[in-house]
């Protein structure tokens, strides 16, 4: 059997003590692929996983990673995919209830696999998988993002908040993207986002003096202690999505529909693989080689022994975007 480097928990620790250590290469199974890791974003339920704090499909012993970018090493006969060819994949279980990306080698499903071909460092592409499918889902299925429209994004230094905001600034909406961290403005402005502002107890006054007939559609990253302050800045006939919690209050005791303002609608969005249609991912890369989009990175790392050193800058809340670890 082949082995491989990898971090692989065996019960909760600290950042610093995530460690590479040697494993298994996975063997192929049927309607699956053998993929060569060469680089993964680093995400906070990765941090909450670390900690022993996630959901009960998450089990130790656990190699984590919940998206990846790679090559095509082996496949089945009559597989879709060859050898050599460049995938990106996320979700479908990744790092919680299988074994995920923070290794050299990982075993995907072929049906949660992206093709695609692109010269660009595998640094950028790494970042892409699950932030670009969270961005891209939220501001397409959830809001229906249109050229003109002023989209608010509550959470906006965030890494789904600075790509939603990057792709929608994109496509012609005027975007105000919120931050509670003033040192992050700079940052924000300098990725093309209209108007960042901070999240403070001027917050409603910052939106309004920007939008005085208020927003057409409105992104929730923060969560239920935010949400209906939000849909409060939303015009009759516009949109609320929620797709994340960064302030940890995913629910609501007590909830009633007449919480909502009258003639806002309310929506979710979480998606997986499927969600990010190859077509689209390329698009994607193919406007970031041409220097129209702007991918909001954070820090790079190399080798896996880098991987604690990640999770703790994320965990910080220190920077701004997407922390990427290439193999």
């Amino acid at each position: 059997m082949a082995t491989m480097q990898a971090i692989q928990l065996t019960g909760p620790c600290a950042a610093h003590e995530m460690k590479p250590t040697t494993v298994d290469v996975p063997a192929l199974k049927p309607g699956y692929a053998l993929i060569k890791v060469k680089a993964f974003g680093v995400n906070e339920s990765e941090v909450t996983s670390r900690k022993g704090e996630s959901s009960p499909d998450f089990k130790f012993p656990r190699i984590l990673g919940i998206e990846g970018v790679g090559v095509v090493d082996q496949v089945n006969p009559g597989s879709a995919f060859k050898p050599g060819q460049q995938v990106a994949t996320m979700m479908g279980g990744m790092g919680r209830a299988i074994d995920g990306s923070y290794a050299q080698y990982m075993l995907i499903k072929e049906k949660n696999l992206i093709p695609f071909e692109s010269n660009l460092d595998w640094s950028i592409i790494g970042a892409l998988p699950e932030m670009l499918q969270t961005a891209h889902g939220s501001i397409s299925q959830g809001l229906h993002v249109q050229k003109g429209d002023i989209l608010l994004v509550r959470g906006g230094s965030s890494t789904v908040g600075l790509m939603a905001s990057v792709l929608a600034h994109h496509m012609g909406a005027e975007v105000i993207a919120s931050t509670r961290n003033e040192a992050k403005l700079p940052k924000m402005k300098s990725l093309g986002i209209d108007h960042p502002i901070l999240d403070d107890q001027d917050f409603t006054k910052r939106v309004q003096a920007i939008a005085p007939d208020k927003v057409d559609k409105s992104l929730e990253l923060v969560g239920f202690s935010t949400l209906f302050e939000d849909m409060r800045l939303v015009k009759e006939g516009g949109f609320t999505c929620f797709t994340g919690a960064l302030g940890g209050q995913w629910t609501l005791n007590n909830f009633s529909p007449f919480m909502i303002p009258t003639g806002v609608y309310l929506t979710s969005y979480a998606g997986e693989a499927k969600d990010l249609p190859a077509e689209y991912f390329s698009h994607i890369l193919h406007l970031i080689e041409e220097k129209q989009l702007t991918v909001p990175i954070a820090k790079v790392y190399h080798g896996l022994a880098e991987v604690g050193q990640a999770q703790a800058n994320l965990e910080s809340g220190k920077f701004s975007g997407k922390h990427v670890v290439v193999l």
